[in-house]
């Protein structure tokens, strides 16, 4: 991508796409442009979205783009839909799960960066053991499953 510290315009669709559990992530903002203080990646949720899972290195922020998702952080649920912001503080366990058929599209802000990294690890994996085993390198802790349609709003 862009050395840090200078300006840059990506356009939809534009920056490095790499393919985590068949859905294509594409990088917006990396740590080397922000000083590490943070990440940004589109997601395209094509399936339904990742287990509950806690971050012990940074918090995580969802802004729904397209579609509409269940979202957990804690004890706490709520539904997401398209303008939505979801923000879910580092050692919060979260998921979510998306509502309809269509692809919907997240973007994903890790604060700090590094994160991002994870994606590439994984990129094209689809054996959750090795992937867990990968997690665990940035401190990503699996805790169950991932969510079913069954969240409702508060």
């Amino acid at each position: 991508m862009t050395e840090e510290n200078r300006s840059f315009v990506l356009g939809p669709g534009e920056g490095q796409t790499v393919h985590v559990l068949g859905d294509p992530f594409t990088y917006k903002v990396i740590g080397a442009n922000t000083g590490g203080a943070y990440a940004m990646v589109e997601a395209t949720v094509s399936l339904h979205g990742p287990p509950l899972h806690v971050h012990h290195n940074e918090g995580e922020a969802f802004y729904v783009e397209e579609g509409a998702f269940d979202m957990q952080g804690g004890e706490r649920t709520a539904r997401a839909t398209a303008g939505s912001l979801v923000f879910g503080p580092k050692g919060v366990p979260h998921a979510y799960v998306k509502l309809e058929d269509a692809p919907a599209k997240l973007l994903e802000i890790f604060s700090p960066a590094g994160f991002e990294r994870f994606f590439e690890e994984i990129s094209g994996l689809s054996d959750i053991e090795q992937i867990t085993r990968i997690a665990a390198k940035y401190r990503l802790e699996i805790l169950g499953p991932p969510l079913r349609h069954q969240i409702r709003s508060l």
